[in-house]
């Protein structure tokens, strides 16, 4: 079933919306996306906007008008539905080895300047070949292991043997190194941070300096995201930063305590929900596991400190108030701060654009469910 696009128009009250749904206040979304591009520009570093966090052609139509070179993605298919909405620069900020899926890129390179990451021979020789029928050449960044042991190159001799090897491929062009440290973005605290993004500026200064002695380039050093942009930016050896969240905010990023120099970005997405039933301890919402994402925690309620979310099934949570204060009532609307923004964007189909009460637009979410 092809879900349709909700009735409400320009101009409608939110409460003609239905619930569950997610909603951008336009006012803080607005100073949101002005803040991080200030930032970059101010700072003379390239913002390539992470697009897994909102999936939707408007709004990197908007990151792009606002300062941001490009944006990246996760997957090949998020990555074609970004370039069909007007993104003229992406990056598969991730490793791809299916034949089939690197002919995808290769086909997208006629389109759009495209990147891709490797941290393999195979998946370099895969990709050179895909690359053939490329109306284009695809720019190869080499992906270092900078501390979260997820993806990456572990030794600086990998990494030098698959730059000097991309150099072998016409339709390949070396563009730089994958540097990120997703592992550094929840870390509570900004001593933290600072001390995960240490070693990976380590990392990455010692894999510069060993191309410097064969009197290689490094290329464009790209990586941080939303919890630690600011020190990347701050360290001489990034160009590029990919901060994602920074436009919704969702709960877990406002649980880390923020250093004094970091730029500070208000809640945008919140989710729509109703009380459907009410009994004297509790209320029940119609928004569960369905809703929105649950693997970073539970959701905030928007403007009730009082109140929280708790005992989430598929269809249904539950709101308890603390100290025994006021619950809501049946029939009342409620919006909840998503505990991770990404993976609740990817259970919706639409996102409604509001401002001061009312309903500016509603916006697909195209590449929702995009995971080849």
């Amino acid at each position: 079933m092809v879900a349709q696009r909700p009735t409400i128009r320009p101009g409608d009250p939110l409460s003609a919306v239905d619930s569950p749904a997610l909603l951008v206040d336009l006012a803080a979304f607005d100073r949101n996306i002005a803040t991080m591009a200030a930032f970059a520009r101010d700072r003379g570093i390239r913002l390539r906007a992470h697009g897994k966090s909102h999936k939707c052609g408007a709004i990197a139509r908007l990151q792009q008008a606002a300062g941001a070179i490009g944006l990246c993605c996760q997957k090949v298919s998020e990555a074609e539905a970004f370039i069909a909405a007007g993104v003229t620069d992406v990056l598969v900020s991730n490793e791809v080895i299916d034949n089939a899926k690197l002919r995808r890129l290769a086909h997208l390179a006629g389109q759009a300047r495209i990147g891709i990451c490797v941290d393999s021979l195979l998946g370099l020789e895969r990709l050179a070949e895909a690359a053939q029928e490329a109306e284009a050449p695809i720019d190869v960044y080499v992906e270092i292991d900078v501390g979260a042991t997820r993806c990456g190159v572990q030794s600086d001799a990998e990494a030098l043997i698959l730059i000097e090897r991309i150099a072998a491929h016409s339709r390949l062009r070396y563009a730089g190194i994958q540097a990120y440290q997703g592992q550094a973005q929840h870390l509570r605290q900004p001593a933290q941070r600072q001390a995960a993004i240490d070693v990976a500026i380590r990392r990455v200064t010692a894999l510069r300096d060993a191309l410097s002695r064969q009197q290689t380039a490094i290329g464009i050093v790209t990586g941080a995201g939303t919890g630690t942009f600011y020190l990347e930016a701050a360290s001489g050896v990034y160009d590029e930063i990919q901060p994602g969240s920074y436009i919704f905010m969702d709960r877990d990023y406002r649980d880390n305590h923020w250093a004094a120099e970091a730029p500070r970005f208000e809640h945008s997405l919140t989710l729509l929900t109703t009380v459907i039933s009410a009994r004297r301890e509790y209320v029940v919402v119609d928004a569960g596991h369905k809703a929105h994402a649950i693997d970073s925690g539970m959701p905030a309620v928007f403007g009730r400190p009082d109140l929280t979310y708790g005992n989430p099934s598929d269809e249904h949570g539950v709101i308890h108030c603390a100290d025994g204060g006021a619950l809501p009532e049946l029939g009342d609307r409620l919006q909840l701060i998503p505990g991770h923004c990404d993976p609740t964007v990817n259970l919706h189909d639409w996102l409604i654009a509001h401002r001061d009460g009312a309903v500016v637009d509603v916006w697909a979410v195209e590449a929702r469910g995009a995971l080849s």
